[in-house]
């Protein structure tokens, strides 16, 4: 195991995936995904948290490091930030662990980013998930003008993946049916997690895309399922799945490392200008004493 990952230090995902750089170009879903979750001490994230991630971002960049991921800030749930890594393959991520320890120069201001970054943190955890394009429906591969991601993790009872499929598919049809705006990126676990569990990502440019999911989107649904449709949906949800969890997290990108492209696509907001200084205001003429 590469002692520079995450899991071991910290490192905010320091040893980042090269091919979510081509799942942005190509508009492709990486094969395999990395989720490091960072938990913040209380009132230790914002600004703080920005500061020393951007420490991680400085080191790579100057290395010309070919990796990039993802940066989240919670909305819900416990305080803490989400990094994903994508990658074509596990062959691929070992690359990217090979190529920090030819450079020692680069594992060292990791290292220090690192404890640094420790200093704001209550606990690290690491998981790794691979892609299930039987179970997503219409992902959003392009994520460059995306600003809101929802992640919801199911966990399936042990025996029961086959009836998982059965209504992931019940699930995909009625959306499509309806004509919804639905669209999820599906992600089971394969290190770090229970088995049976899942993941739904969805990325969205706005809150009022929420909205909609919320609202004309539902209704949709349910009117093509109807009412016989919905038991038999709730039936195998409830037989199949033990939990399910939905959080909703902003992308943040002061801790994002991401490729020139997406820069491109959206540079206002990956990488907007500096606010110009105020003038400065001229003293006030000393008053003199009569």
């Amino acid at each position: 195991m590469n002692k520079f990952t995450p899991i071991l230090l910290g490192l905010s995902l320091a040893v980042a995936g090269s091919s979510i750089a081509a799942a942005q170009q190509t508009a492709s879903m990486p094969k395999v995904l990395q989720i490091t979750r960072e938990f913040i001490k209380p009132y230790k994230s914002g600004a703080a948290h920005d500061k020393t991630e951007s420490a991680f971002i400085t080191a790579m960049t100057k290395a010309k490091f070919p990796a990039y991921y993802l940066g989240l800030d919670s909305l819900s749930g416990k305080s803490r930030a989400l990094f994903l890594t994508g990658y074509d393959s596990f062959a691929d991520w070992e690359k990217d662990n090979t190529l920090v320890d030819k450079n020692p120069a680069l594992a060292a201001e990791l290292e220090r980013a690192s404890i640094a970054d420790g200093e704001l943190l209550d606990e690290v955890d690491s998981g790794v998930f691979v892609y299930s394009e039987d179970l997503s429906y219409r992902p959003h591969a392009d994520i460059s003008h995306a600003r809101y991601m929802e992640v919801t993790e199911f966990h399936i009872r042990l025996g029961h993946d086959g009836d998982w499929h059965k209504l992931t598919k019940m699930y995909r049809d009625a959306q499509e049916k309806a004509g919804t705006s639905a669209h999820w990126a599906s992600y089971q676990a394969a290190y770090g997690a229970n088995d049976g569990t899942y993941l739904s990502i969805s990325a969205e440019k706005s809150m009022a895309d929420i909205d909609t999911g919320y609202g004309d989107d539902s209704k949709k649904f349910m009117a093509a399922l109807g009412e016989d449709g919905m038991k038999q949906l709730d039936k195998l949800y409830g037989e199949t799945v033990e939990s399910a969890n939905s959080q909703l997290f902003s992308i943040n990108p002061k801790q994002s490392y991401v490729s020139p492209d997406m820069i491109k696509a959206d540079p206002e907001f990956w990488k907007p200008k500096p606010a110009a200084k105020p003038a400065a205001v001229p003293a006030a003429p000393e008053k003199k004493t009569p």
